[in-house]
C-alpha cells in the first residue's frame, strides 16, 4: 500500500465537518495528524438511505468497486478511495481533491455558438425562460470518464460530479448508485455520442476485461453481486463489439436530474 492510501486506511480519523446538499451523510475529515496527513471525504454505511433500486447498505461498496475498476484502466478517474471504520461506523474514504474553481469541464451557458474545445449536449431554458445550452469540454480526460461510466454504469454523472485538477485531470466522485443490472446510465456526458473509440481507450478497455476475468472479479465478488458483475463483462464487450460510444437510449432518462 502506498504512503496515501496508508493514510487513508490507518489515519486517526478528525470530522471536520458536514459536507451538504448531500443525499447521505457525507462528512468532510482529517486522517492522520494536522501536519502530516490528508483531508478525505467519509460516508457512513449508517448514514445511507435506502434506494428502491439499490440494496439497502451496499453504496460504500460501490464506491470503492468503482476505484477498483479506475485503478484497473489504468485511468484514475477515482480518486483514491477505501472501505474503513470511521467514527460513525464503517463506511467509504476518499481523498479529497480540491477543485480549480476557474475551470468549468461541465457548464449551463446562453445558447450561442460553441466555443473552441467545447461540445454541445442539449437546449433547455432556465428558471426564467432564457435559453440555455448544456456543454463540456472536448478532452481526452473528460473522454475516459464518460467510458468509465458506461462500464459501471452510473446512474448519476451530473456537472457537480466532475472536478477540475489544475493540471487538467479530471477526477470524477460520487459513485454510490453505479453497478445496477439493468442500463440506467445517467450522464451530462454525452457530447461524443456515435464516435468512434480510439486505439488508447481500446487497449485500455481490453486491459480491464483481462482484469474482469481474473484478480479484480475477486476483489468486487465482496462488493458486488454476481449478476451485476456479470452485467458489467457485458457492458464492457457490448462497448468493445461496437467500438464507438453509444446514443442515448430510450425508456430511461439519459440525463441527471438536476444536471448540476
Amino acid at each position: 500500500m502506498d504512503t496515501g492510501l496508508d493514510v487513508l486506511a490507518t489515519g486517526e480519523m478528525t470530522l471536520l465537518g458536514r459536507i451538504m446538499p448531500a443525499s447521505n451523510h457525507t462528512y468532510l475529515c482529517r486522517l492522520g495528524p494536522e501536519e502530516g496527513g490528508v483531508q478525505g471525504v467519509y460516508k457512513p454505511v449508517s448514514g445511507e438511505k435506502p434506494l428502491w433500486d439499490f440494496d439497502e447498505g451496499t453504496l460504500a461498496g460501490r464506491e470503492y468497486a468503482a476505484w477498483l475498476v479506475s485503478e484497473a484502466l489504468g485511468w484514475s478517474v477515482v480518486p483514491p478511495t477505501l472501505l474503513r471504520d470511521g467514527l460513525s461506523g464503517p463506511g467509504m474514504v476518499q481523498l479529497w481533491c480540491e477543485p480549480d474553481p476557474d475551470q468549468a469541464p461541465v457548464d449551463i451557458l446562453p445558447q450561442g455558438p460553441l466555443q473552441p474545445g467545447q461540445l454541445h449536449v442539449l437546449d433547455a431554458f432556465d428558471n426564467h425562460e432564457r435559453p440555455v445550452m448544456l456543454v463540456h469540454e472536448n478532452t481526452a480526460a473528460l473522454r475516459r470518464m464518460a467510458l468509465f461510466d458506461l462500464v459501471v454504469n452510473n446512474t448519476d454523472r451530473k456537472g457537480g460530479h466532475v472536478l477540475a485538477m489544475p493540471d487538467g485531470h479530471r477526477y470524477g466522485v460520487d459513485h454510490g448508485v453505479c453497478f445496477h443490472v439493468d442500463d440506467k446510465l445517467r450522464t451530462v456526458l454525452w457530447g461524443w455520442a456515435g464516435e468512434a473509440l480510439n486505439l488508447d481507450e481500446v487497449a485500455g478497455l481490453v486491459g480491464l476485461a483481462a482484469e474482469l476475468d481474473g484478480p479484480l472479479d475477486d476483489e468486487l465478488a465482496a462488493l458486488l453481486t454476481v449478476p451485476e458483475r456479470r452485467a458489467t463483462r457485458g457492458r464492457l464487450q457490448t462497448l468493445l463489439r461496437e467500438g464507438r460510444f453509444p446514443q442515448p437510449g430510450e425508456g430511461w432518462p439519459s440525463l441527471p436530474w438536476p444536471a448540476f
